[in-house]
């Protein structure tokens, strides 16, 4: 089966067994914007017991501008590389401000100028807060295109190239979503559990084809 073919019929098999959300919780665009900051080696488990406290303290863009470096740091701590991250947030909630309005931006171009903001990052709100086309190139999303032969790197951006090519625009967002879900569930990085696996016949890692 043509790889093209061979996506489609996985897609259609991934929508009926996993569902197309996002594991990170946030109420607003920018919320979902330092999440995912945050969420850098990190689990999203972690990130969502760290967020809740952070945005309780830190209710605006404007009070996250403005608060003390320390203060934040002191509470994402527990996500680690927490300098680097709290400092992110701190700069990227005064670039927010200052340059979009307090809104966060909708083009990859604008998105990549923010501090601390990469690809990944960046699919992920042109996916989950525009509902643009986006592969969002996780470890999932690599582990997981790299065993069902959609591509043969760890490169987190020629993994998005090539996904890009062989999976619909409108189910870009989704189908990375369900990735996350199946890759926690069944295709785990140690261990996958080909055997009850639902893509099993479609998956050279499996069939050892």
């Amino acid at each position: 089966m043509e790889k093209i073919k061979r996506a489609k019929e996985i897609t259609k098999r991934l929508k009926t067994y996993y569902p197309a959300a996002c594991s990170l919780d946030a109420a607003k665009d920018y919320e979902l914007l330092f999440a995912a900051r945050l969420s850098a080696q990190c689990t999203d488990a972690r990130v969502n017991k760290v967020t809740p406290v952070l945005f309780s303290r830190f209710p605006t863009l404007k009070d996250i501008a403005e608060a003390e470096l320390s203060d934040i740091e002191d509470i994402i701590r527990t996500c680690g590389l927490f300098h680097t991250k709290a400092r992110d947030i701190k700069l990227c909630a005064a670039a927010l401000i200052e340059r979009f309005g307090g809104r966060v931006p909708g083009t990859l171009s604008e998105l990549l100028m923010l501090p601390g903001v990469g690809r990944k990052t960046a699919n992920l709100i042109l996916g989950d807060i525009y509902k643009k086309p986006a592969i969002v190139a996780d470890t999932h999303c690599i582990r997981i295109s790299n065993r069902l032969g959609f591509c043969r790197t760890d490169d987190p951006y020629k993994v998005e190239l090539e996904l890009k090519k062989i999976i619909e625009p409108s189910e870009q967002s989704d189908f990375c979503h369900r990735l996350v879900a199946f890759g926690r569930d069944i295709c785990k990085a140690r261990n996958p559990e080909c055997a009850r696996c639902p893509l099993n016949d479609l998956c050279p890692y499996a069939t050892g084809k």
